[in-house]
């Protein structure tokens, strides 16, 4: 029964010409098909949110944490998550499955091998953002102590959530880790796609702007600021003209790198040697030797009457 308001009169059409595109249109921008359930992006977001009370016991979820409660309090939440997680796995293999046209013989062993891998790899996941915490700290000195950036840094935020979600790439995972890096980018301005891969020590200062994009490669030890681009500079395509879609189109960062603010790094072949410079707001598209400076640098204008 629709309400009384100004539009009361004309909903009826509107809504029976919107529900007549659904089934018209070309592109299916819409899942209507009970049999096709998708994955759920509060339970997914809520698996991320949960796992960093395991990376940082205290910091997150319940405080006054005790070496006696610590491991009932993370094995609990392992718990929840293994079977939340399983769960939505399950959705995502499915609904890519039956997406595809398929009857899902496997759906049900991919995730549990894919879960399973997934927890195997949380220790190593651990080590890595304590390493994260650490370059952090190291590389900030306006940071008074380790407990501020895990409180309160975005770039820590961002990474966690991708180092996360990259695992469940990495494991053929649709679906959820793009969920977690989004939700991670409508947080901080940080995009990090989950198919990036990042080595030890990684640290992104201030944070807002940065693009990471999925092929991009990143040695250790690296640092970039607010506004980096890590991005494409062009899409191959195939004889038909269609994108050809796990191309490397990113660029690759070695070891010791520092990049900073509004610079734009750009194609698969570029490659950016180790413990360069790359200076702000500049535009890079060819490799640089290690240990190169390339600065956009502004020189001073003349100030004062012009010589005669």
């Amino acid at each position: 029964m629709l309400r009384r308001h100004p539009l009361k009169d004309k909903l009826v059409k509107i809504t029976n010409d919107l529900v007549r595109a659904y089934s018209d249109e070309k592109i299916a921008a819409q899942n209507i098909d009970p049999d096709i359930k998708l994955p759920s992006r509060e339970i997914t977001t809520s698996i991320v949110e949960r796992l960093f009370a395991v990376f940082y016991p205290g910091y997150h979820g319940v405080q006054h944490l005790t070496q006696d409660s610590v491991v009932y309090h993370v094995g609990a939440i392992l718990d929840d998550v293994a079977d939340d997680l399983s769960e939505q796995v399950y959705l995502a293999f499915h609904f890519e499955c039956r997406r595809n046209g398929g009857q899902c013989p496997e759906c049900a062993a991919r995730t549990k091998a894919a879960v399973e891998g997934f927890f195997t790899r949380l220790p190593e996941v651990r080590r890595l953002l304590v390493l994260d915490v650490q370059a952090a700290y190291d590389g900030d000195p306006a940071a008074p102590n380790l407990a501020e950036i895990v409180f309160a840094y975005p770039g820590l935020f961002a990474i966690t959530v991708y180092r996360i979600a990259h695992e469940l790439h990495v494991l053929d995972v649709p679906l959820l880790p793009r969920i977690m890096t989004e939700w991670a980018h409508s947080k901080t301005g940080i995009d990090i796609h989950p198919g990036a891969r990042i080595g030890e020590s990684f640290f992104i200062d201030h944070g807002t702007g940065v693009v990471i994009g999925e092929t991009t490669e990143i040695g250790t030890c690296v640092k970039i600021y607010q506004g980096v681009t890590l991005g494409a500079l062009s899409f191959p395509k195939d004889e038909r003209g269609k994108i050809i879609r796990g191309a490397k189109r990113h660029p690759t960062i070695c070891d010791g790198v520092v990049i900073y603010a509004g610079a734009t790094i750009l194609g698969g072949g570029t490659v950016i040697g180790q413990g360069a410079v790359i200076g702000g707001n500049t535009w890079v598209i060819q490799s640089v030797p290690p240990r190169t400076r390339v600065l956009n640098e502004v020189q001073p204008s003349r100030t004062g009457p012009a010589p005669s």
